[in-house]
């Protein structure tokens, strides 16, 4: 069945594998990714869709209302994957403004589009919004976040996911929008920007800079490889369940320092260094305000119901992202110096 399916935030780190996969595995449908390509925006994620003809890129911010309602008229979406967000714990804590309105304001801007184009027919639609496990706040030692597990976010980035979340459900309850909203763990693999673990570790390893670490690297944190994220939406999307909650995680359970180490010896085989080399190189530095310190997740449901089940182990996971930072060290050293956010100029503007 032809369908248009909006998807935000479509060029950051998890948006980007979520458009390739839907516009490869999907011809007949039309993807539309709106992106206000931001810092963490990077066109350049998907330069081989550049031509693909069920692929359109719209800049925009989904804080514009006028803009989001004015996409709606155009291309007369069947579904939206809201996946659009500040998401750094550490910026949310300098700026968390940034936070409140992106994440709450831009989220009930997509809501109320959608809730006034499809109000004469749900029928067909869905509105699908990609969360994090960050809303339950902090476990212990024992146990695991589920569906039902209270909220408790402990931070601005995580206390802002937390009211779209809730933002979403009561459009679902109160106007019978078709929703559904899934919780993730920590991602991770190409195209990530470097200000987040893996790859700041990674570029600081090659380059043999310190590798900053917070407080003793004693919290923990279960890992998600982003493309078996990406299978997930694509399950949940089109076999979830409307008004249901779906936890996603990876079965990977680190501490910041075991991972961290666990990443030092595999940089220092693939870049033929002595054992131990990169290892000299961690830091620890004073740790952040607010440090949640241990996530895990259930997944069992989405396991049960869809038959999803994370693609990878761990280390095969981080030999794959090493290896991909490695081999596109130029994509790096544009993010680096800035030279990425040409790529919308050089591409679109001139067109």
């Amino acid at each position: 069945m032809k369908k248009t399916l909006l998807v935000t935030g479509g060029a950051g780190f998890i948006g980007s594998h979520v458009v390739r996969l839907f516009v490869n595995k999907y011809p007949e449908y039309n993807i539309v990714n709106l992106d206000a390509l931001t810092y963490a925006g990077n066109l350049e994620n998907l330069k081989d869709l550049d031509q693909a003809p069920n692929y359109v890129f719209e800049k925009g911010d989904i804080r514009d209302s006028v803009l989001v309602d004015e996409l709606f008229v155009r291309h007369n979406f069947d579904g939206v994957i809201h996946l659009a967000a500040e998401s750094h714990v550490d910026r949310s804590i300098s700026d968390p403004m940034a936070f409140i309105t992106t994440n709450i304001i831009g989220t009930v801007n997509l809501l109320n589009s959608a809730k006034n184009h499809w109000k004469d027919s749900f029928s067909g639609k869905r509105f699908f919004h990609i969360s994090t496990d960050e809303v339950y706040g902090s476990l212990g030692k024992e146990g695991f976040f589920y569906e039902t597990s209270p909220y408790d976010p402990k931070s601005p980035y995580s206390g802002s996911k937390a009211s779209s979340d809730h933002l979403v459900r009561a459009y679902g309850h109160t106007y019978g929008l078709p929703v559904i909203i899934t919780n993730c763990s920590n991602n991770y693999g190409p195209n990530q920007f470097p200000e987040k673990l893996l790859p700041l570790a990674i570029n600081n390893i090659k380059n043999l800079k310190a590798i900053p670490v917070y407080g003793k690297g004693e919290n923990i944190r279960d890992w998600l490889y982003v493309e078996d994220h990406a299978r997930a939406i694509d399950l949940v999307y089109h076999k979830g369940r409307d008004f249901e909650t779906y936890n996603i995680g990876g079965h990977n359970e680190w501490t910041n320092i075991s991972l961290i180490r666990k990443l030092c010896e595999v940089m220092d085989r693939k870049l033929d260094r002595k054992a131990g080399t990169s290892a000299k190189l961690i830091t620890f530095v004073k740790d952040r305000a607010g440090h949640d310190m241990r996530y895990a997740i259930d997944a069992s449901k989405i396991e049960a119901e869809l038959a999803w089940v994370p693609s990878l182990q761990f280390e095969e996971g981080l030999e794959k992202t090493v290896d991909w930072y490695l081999a596109n060290e130029d994509w790096m050293n544009r993010i680096i110096s800035g030279d990425y956010e040409k790529y919308y100029e050089q591409q679109y503007e001139k067109r």
